[in-house]
């Protein structure tokens, strides 16, 4: 807060507000000056909120919750206060703006998520639980990868068996792309079945404690031609090298540079178009961003994804995702679910 010269700092992003004070409910904000902390949600999480938050004062209120930092004068004296940029919507900033008499707004992003890159040991067990969920669950569903069966009817096994393992619930959508549909690296999974011939990429995680694992793979249903190999063995060999010499201390984009390379050595460079990978804790996609623009330094206990991937469009895509954890030399890989590729 002193780098950015601002007295105190209002919280809204949800999974920031869970990782400063333990909060898990839906509604909730944290405003943090230089000598107070409060913790605000309103009377449905009065219970929850006395088990979970820790290191806060509690205010619950039946009121809005910007009005209420206003008339319980938590700001009172602050002359520059910060707010999350990217949690705060424009309606929200005017009320905001109302209720603080003359205090100058200062819209600020990453002042939690510089704590939370680096990941301690229980965060660490968390996100391990949960990868070893969904290695799992990859298992478990390749028998039941066949011709005939829907995109739809294997996303639904991936959340409903991640779920009898333990977790929370689905990272995110589970993304489910057959045959052409896996030229675009976010497909929905649809009613489409899936034909021989065609390649399948699932993308999938899941939650456990809030937080996150993310798994992709490529199989392959019947007999799959020589380009659909070649491609796969791509990205395969990328995915290798950029694990293979992934280490905090990097710059980000210098770790997406050693994938994308491989790929354009091999005539696939235009077909590699987002990011090699992101970080991972209590949000899918956080700090740090491992992409071609990235000037971060990559930090010792940060958890990152590595996911090149080729896609061809009207054709096919391939991707493979690994978590790993940065170490001073070197990355520990916590995804174990098989890389070679997969006929069925």
């Amino acid at each position: 807060m002193r780098e950015q010269n601002v007295a105190a700092l209002v919280v809204s992003l949800l999974s920031n507000v869970r990782y400063l004070t333990g909060f898990t409910g839906s509604h909730g904000v944290a405003v943090i000056t230089f000598s107070d902390a409060w913790f605000l949600t309103d009377t449905r999480y009065r219970t929850q909120s006395a088990r979970e938050v820790r290191g806060f004062s509690r205010i619950i209120t039946m009121h809005d919750l910007w009005r209420t930092i206003a008339s319980r004068k938590l700001l009172g004296g602050c002359r520059r206060v910060a707010f999350e940029s990217e949690a705060v919507t424009y309606a929200q900033y005017l009320l905001f703006r109302g209720c603080v008499d003359r205090a100058i707004l200062v819209p600020s992003r990453n002042l939690v998520e510089e704590l939370a890159v680096v990941k301690d040991a229980e965060e660490l067990a968390c996100i391990g639980r949960a990868v070893e969920i969904s290695d799992r669950v990859f298992l478990e569903i390749l028998p039941l990868l066949r011709p005939g069966m829907s995109e739809l009817e294997i996303a639904a096994e991936i959340s409903y068996r991640q779920r009898c393992h333990g977790a929370e619930g689905d990272a995110f959508e589970p993304i489910v792309a057959s045959g052409s549909r896996g030229a675009s690296p976010h497909a929905r999974a649809t009613a489409k079945a899936v034909r021989s011939g065609e390649f399948v990429t699932l993308d999938f995680g899941c939650t456990v404690n809030g937080y996150c694992s993310d798994l992709t793979r490529t199989v392959g249903i019947g007999r799959i031609d020589r380009g659909r190999r070649e491609a796969y063995a791509t990205v395969l060999h990328a995915q290798r090298d950029a694990i293979e010499v992934a280490r905090a201390g990097m710059v980000a984009s210098e770790l997406d540079a050693v994938a994308r390379t491989r790929i354009a050595a091999e005539g696939y460079g235009r077909f590699f178009g987002h990011s090699l990978g992101h970080g991972l804790g209590l949000r899918i996609h956080e700090r740090p961003r491992v992409s071609r623009l990235s000037t971060e330094l990559l930090h010792v206990g940060s958890v990152i994804t590595i996911e090149p991937g080729i896609y061809i469009p009207e054709r096919y895509g391939v991707r493979i995702e690994d978590d790993v954890v940065l170490t001073s030399s070197g990355c520990r890989v916590l995804t174990t679910a098989p890389k070679e590729l997969l006929i069925l």
